[in-house]
């Protein structure tokens, strides 16, 4: 066997790490093809050639599939992974060594100072790897091909479809077609799909976070965002107009670390929303105020649903809005000037029915598809693009704030109660301990993954979100009616690091090689002979 050591596992993350993959580069485009070469060593892609697939994502991108098939077994596991990483450009002058973890592990040594307090006191252990990709997540993809080629040698008696993805990182281009491949796959070969199994690594709950833990669910994200539009005026005759910043103010006064968004799920709560843009929309100097700018939230949910976030997203731009009026109102009163309108706040919907009632459904057509065409927009700037487009036609609607949704969307995912995941967690803690490794169950993974598109909790909360995305059906889109398909739970079992996306990123070395090998395994080999006991 090529990986069934912790020795030839490490040889193996060692190259998938060295093959350099950030999301949109040509590493990112080439490692497809070079884990295709390397699952091929195996004699058993050699003689069953369609099991092994790659499905082509824009940007020259392509998803991975390999598939064990027992000749008369329907249940099926999913393996579930993303290759893609994040930039590496933080590591300075180590940068040619960052996805080179033997030697960029030995560099720190003699640059320490690159390193935060606990991870330089880790460095001294000798307990961990660093490297761009050691936790996050190609540590699970190497897991994932261990125990493929375990189940193969063994003549499992269940299936295991091993999924790898690019792009998870940014909008997770790649599992929204790999959802699609899936559906493909099952009804092609004829599967019954038990379980989506994530090997994302095990996230800290905070700076001095030592737990270790293993996932029944996943956090989801949906981020609302505002087009503000207000009244041009010479920076002379200030209140012959209202500024975009001066009304994006207020609501990121009422948006910004506001509670009310919170979730408290099974004891766990999400964390509070932030902002992650803010600007205007001016793009050179001149003495005429801004009057267009946007804002995008981060708002993290677990039960509720888009629908419900947008609801209360309007509420809280019209309370934003009512008190951005009202200082307006007040400083016009005291300088003896008329105020210009009132503000009003308009979901990006209702703008399109307005435009395409007013302008014509062609014209509106043509004016989308002008945006869609300019170079290098990506999904969030052709969303507000479009929605700008649309609104400048419209002037009479202003002083407007348009609210919208922006991509990426992840609902959540959760199967806590499912009774082979209880199972399964059982196992894996009781499994656990003989390694004394302090594990727990935590019910949603608070990083972010793709298991959000492995599972439909809610039929018609979406709508809202399908309605008020400019960009829904063109160049973004969720798979749902496929998703919906799909009756398996979910889980994430992966190896303890710490530190991702930061130039401290790094990997326990007993726990990918030795403790996670073995809790994977059992917990596979449980659920192959839990579904043959139940087929």
């Amino acid at each position: 066997m090529k990986w069934d050591t912790p020795e030839k596992l490490k040889t193996l993350l060692y190259e998938l790490v060295s093959w350099e993959s950030q999301t949109l580069t040509k590493g990112e485009q080439e490692f497809s093809k070079k884990l295709i070469a390397k699952l091929q060593l195996l004699p058993y892609f050699n003689k069953n050639r369609d099991y092994l697939q790659t499905v082509a994502v824009e940007g020259e991108r392509e998803v991975v599939s390999a598939l064990y098939k027992h000749p008369k077994a329907k249940k099926t596991v999913v393996l579930i992974s993303h290759f893609d990483t994040v930039q590496i450009e933080e590591y300075g002058a180590l940068m040619p060594l960052a996805t080179l973890p033997e030697e960029l592990t030995q560099a720190f040594h003699e640059a320490k100072g690159m390193l935060n307090e606990q991870a330089q006191q880790d460095l001294q252990t000798g307990d961990y790897l660093f490297g761009r990709g050691v936790m996050d997540m190609k540590m699970g993809l190497a897991l994932h091909m261990q125990v493929l080629e375990r189940a193969i040698e063994e003549a499992w008696s269940m299936n295991l479809l091993l999924v790898t993805v690019p792009d998870e990182e940014v909008s997770s281009a790649g599992m929204l077609v790999a959802v699609k491949h899936i559906t493909e796959v099952v009804q092609n070969y004829d599967l019954e799909l038990c379980l989506f199994l994530n090997s994302e690594p095990s996230f800290s709950q905070g700076p001095y976070d030592t737990q270790e833990y293993i996932y029944s669910g996943s956090i989801g994200k949906v981020m609302p965002a505002a087009l503000f539009y207000g009244k041009e005026t010479h920076v002379g005759e200030p209140l012959k107009g209202i500024s975009a910043p001066f009304m994006s103010a207020y609501l990121e006064i009422e948006m910004e670390w506001n509670d009310a968004f919170c979730e408290t799920v099974y004891g766990e709560t999400t964390p509070l929303p932030v902002a992650l843009k803010l600007q205007d929309l001016k793009t050179q100097y001149s003495t005429q105020t801004p009057y267009r700018a946007v804002a995008m939230y981060n708002v993290f949910l677990m039960k509720r649903s888009a629908s419900e976030i947008f609801d209360m997203f309007e509420e809280v731009t019209k309370n934003a809005m009512v008190k951005c009026q009202a200082r307006y109102d007040e400083v016009c009163a005291k300088m003896n000037v008329n105020p210009i309108g009132q503000i009003r706040t308009i979901r990006y919907s209702e703008l399109l029915d307005y435009a395409t009632n007013k302008l014509g459904k062609p014209f509106v057509e043509e004016l989308i598809q002008e945006v869609l065409a300019v170079p290098n927009l990506d999904e969030r700037d052709q969303s507000f693009t479009i929605a700008d487009k649309l609104l400048i036609q419209c002037q009479e609607l202003a002083p407007a704030v348009v609210i919208l949704f922006v991509p990426p969307y992840y609902p959540a995912v959760n199967s806590s109660d499912h009774p082979l995941v209880k199972k399964a967690i059982d196992l894996v803690l009781n499994a656990s301990k003989p390694y004394e490794i302090p594990l727990q169950q935590v019910h949603y993974f608070n990083g972010i993954c793709d298991l959000s598109y492995c599972q439909l909790m809610d039929d018609k909360g979406w709508q809202a979100y399908e309605g008020n995305t400019p960009v829904w059906n063109r160049t973004y889109n969720i798979p749902f009616e496929h998703i919906a398909k799909f009756s398996a739970p979910v889980l994430n079992v992966g190896p303890y690091g710490k530190d991702a996306h930061q130039i401290s990123e790094r990997l326990h070395v007993k726990s990918a090689f030795y403790e996670m090998p073995d809790l994977i395994y059992q917990l596979l080999r449980f659920i192959d002979k839990e579904t043959s006991a139940n087929s």
